[in-house]
């Protein structure tokens, strides 16, 4: 079974098949989010000391940091959608 790998930046990948969401970390909420992953030991940060730009919730309910921006990595996301289901 081959795993799709979506790329997050400087290197990181996650398993585009487990992810949930890609958020923009800009509002209350998504601070709240980050704050309690990070509480629960649930808080991935891949963004190699940079600013965060775009938030991946995961199935297995972790939340990874990304420095690349939430519009960029959601366009990966569907591009690798693509390529693996080809209509």
């Amino acid at each position: 079974m081959e795993q799709n790998l979506l790329n997050i930046g400087f290197g990181s990948t996650v398993v585009a098949d487990r992810v949930v969401a890609i958020v923009s970390p800009n509002s209350a909420p998504m601070k709240r989010l980050k704050d309690e992953a990070r509480n629960d030991k649930r808080l991935i940060d891949a963004t190699h000391g940079r600013r965060t730009r775009s938030i991946i919730v995961m199935d297995s309910n972790h939340v990874v940091l990304s420095a690349i921006q939430a519009e960029t990595v959601s366009q990966r996301f569907a591009t690798l959608k693509e390529s693996t289901n080809p209509e």
